[in-house]
């Protein structure tokens, strides 16, 4: 009986049954490394604006501080957005006359709000309290990254439960004296080690992981 198949097109199907396991465990692979990648968090990636801010210039160059702009962000679920108001505190006679401000002088002009895109949004089903962690020792840099570094604001972290979840169930090593909330690129010196913080600042560390603590 003649062969129906070359022996080029057997080694094709051959190829083909090694190929389809192979992809199976690929697309296994991305359906569980995908959605917990930093690309899938959006970390990294910059939010439009309608003004350019540079934290790199504004904090970390002129030294402005973060309560500055974020009024709220000890006493407050939400650190606060400045109003174009303070923006014009300094633009009212530095760079006043740049395009790139016209946003903000048309809100003070008009009475509306800057519309500045969040970076850090997290779900609406998650509760979280700036002014808590501020006082309980947890420093900006921790969750914002070194913002002072950054041209335009991005995420540092995702975010996630698990990150959160990982500073909740040990939180020492993200504790800082009260003195370095603020500060960018603080490290820890053998002064003050975490363990001690943890008990300064009352943290009782097997109630952070109560479902109810970010979900209420």
């Amino acid at each position: 009986m003649a062969q129906l198949f070359t022996r080029h097109a057997t080694r094709l199907f051959r190829a083909g049954l090694l190929a389809i396991p192979l992809a199976a465990l690929a697309a296994a692979w991305l359906a569980y490394a995908l959605p917990r990648s930093d690309y899938a968090w959006g970390v990294g990636q910059p939010a439009p604006q309608p003004v350019p801010f540079s934290h790199d210039h504004h904090v970390g160059g002129l030294g402005i501080h973060c309560r500055y702009c974020h009024t709220s962000v000890e006493r407050a679920a939400f650190a606060g957005m400045p109003p174009a108001e303070t923006c014009m505190g300094c633009h009212a006679e530095v760079w006043s006359a740049a395009a790139v401000l016209a946003p903000i002088e048309s809100s003070v002009a008009f009475g509306e709000p800057v519309l500045w895109q969040s970076v850090h949004r997290l779900p609406e089903f998650t509760y979280f309290h700036h002014g808590i962690h501020v006082a309980k020792g947890v420093g900006c840099e921790t969750c914002h990254g070194r913002v002072d570094l950054m041209r335009q604001t991005v995420k540092a972290e995702t975010l996630s439960m698990g990150w959160c979840l990982d500073c909740h169930r040990d939180p020492e090593p993200y504790l800082r004296p009260a003195d370095a909330i603020y500060a960018m690129g603080w490290a820890p010196s053998g002064d003050a080690p975490a363990a001690d913080l943890t008990e300064h600042y009352g943290i009782a560390v097997g109630q952070l992981t109560d479902c109810s603590v970010c979900h209420r």
